[in-house]
């Protein structure tokens, strides 16, 4: 197709730009997007060879560095976040670590949310203080926390929201300013809401995290991540990390990621209208002692909720009566929603975050995030909401 012939994607809206945004089409003129599968590339020339190699001459040099297929990726990511800039990674993790490395140096200090992933904690509370890097961790929903934890020397603040797994709210506008007063970024991981509901660049955020694993790809097929942010960012502080330390994103897994994208909005919006009434029916059940849904007037940040987000989640957490006992139970009597510690799939997934995602978690921890031995974090998926509710209430006529 003619460049003429190309619709500009930045006049379309979030749906259309999920099909049209970012393609490169070869000679062939294919429809789908090619799928390029080669590690390198072939010069005309030794001086063209040079010339790319200084950055003098456009072109692709090596796929660890960048690559057709996830240029497309990207390219679409970027017009979804409303972001300048975006580099795809092997998974979310890579995203993170690489993210957070590209803010910090030796003797710099970071701010993040005491409720984090566990790898997510991981990196900040263990992996970066091997390297000189001060962590100071805090109730993420406390402005006055993350105002008293700031130092001279503080760089980055970090956070997820809302947060896994029992869907916290944190004030992303509120958090940036207290970042940029004292001259440091916020890095967001926005995995929870999507870039549907919620635009962290939008609320002063600095750069935003995605495992692509989740609702990007969302049919459970591969790993990936995204990071964006402003080109500045991405080009000058981000580049060198990504290049050189290798966490690249496969042709293939980003080929699957840009089918993935084209019905993303779809997808999102039906589970999360399906999330919604699950919460609203499950809170009124006697085994549930607690519902945790961004939307509910009874969420704790409720106000927050609705200054920054356009929809809930796709997430609902629960908590049984009766603790881990009732929990085990209510996860092995359900037939149709799966036990698995993934999320953002076609189908419906559960899990007990205490015993898997956030096992690595001592009981000091484990509180600070909100977690308790019956939690439980349910990922709805496409399936008919009456067959979800009527899975449901079978397994808790077995408790």
């Amino acid at each position: 197709m003619s460049e003429t012939k190309k619709p500009d994607a930045n006049q379309l809206r979030p749906a259309t730009q999920m099909v049209h945004g970012g393609v490169m089409r070869s000679q062939f003129g294919e429809t789908s997007e090619a799928l390029f599968m080669t590690q390198g590339y072939v010069y005309d020339s030794a001086e063209s060879q040079e010339a790319r190699f200084k950055g003098d001459e456009p072109g692709f040099i090596y796929s660890r560095y960048a690559n057709p297929t996830i240029s497309m990726f990207e390219e679409r990511m970027a017009l979804l976040e409303g972001a300048e800039a975006a580099r795809g990674t092997a998974s979310g993790m890579a995203a993170v670590t690489a993210a957070m490395l590209s803010c910090v140096k030796a003797g710099d200090h970071v701010v993040a949310a005491s409720a984090l992933f566990g790898s997510c904690l991981y990196i900040v509370s263990e992996l970066l203080p091997r390297f000189g890097v001060e962590c100071t961790l805090v109730d993420g929903t406390d402005l006055s926390a993350w105002k008293a934890a700031m130092q001279p020397n503080t760089r980055a603040c970090f956070l997820e929201s809302p947060t896994n797994p029992v869907l916290s709210v944190l004030d992303i506008a509120g958090v940036a300013d207290i970042a940029h007063e004292a001259g440091a970024k916020l890095v967001v991981d926005n995995v929870f809401a999507t870039a549907l509901w919620q635009s962290p660049l939008a609320l002063g955020a600095d750069v935003v995290i995605y495992s692509a694993t989740k609702h990007i790809d969302g049919q459970g097929r591969c790993l990936g991540g995204v990071v964006l942010s402003d080109a500045q960012f991405i080009e000058e502080e981000f580049k060198d990390i990504h290049r050189h330390t290798g966490p690249s994103l496969s042709p293939f897994n980003a080929w699957v990621m840009l089918k993935g994208l084209e019905t993303f909005p779809l997808r999102v919006k039906a589970q999360t209208e399906a999330a919604r009434i699950l919460a609203d029916r499950l809170a009124e059940h006697k085994a549930i002692a607690r519902v945790y849904y961004p939307g509910r007037a009874d969420h704790p940040q409720a106000d927050v909720v609705a200054k920054q987000m356009r929809g809930g989640s796709t997430m609902v957490a629960i908590d049984v009566v009766g603790g881990k006992g009732n929990a085990f139970a209510l996860e092995n009597a359900l037939k149709v929603i799966q036990i698995s510690n993934n999320l953002g799939d076609a189908k419906s997934l559960i899990t007990h975050p205490a015993t898997t995602t956030h096992q690595r978690l001592n009981d000091d921890q484990l509180a600070a995030a909100g977690i308790g031995q019956g939690t439980l974090r349910l990922s709805v998926g496409l399936e008919d909401i009456e067959d979800l509710w009527e899975d449901f209430e079978q397994a808790f006529s077995s408790l």
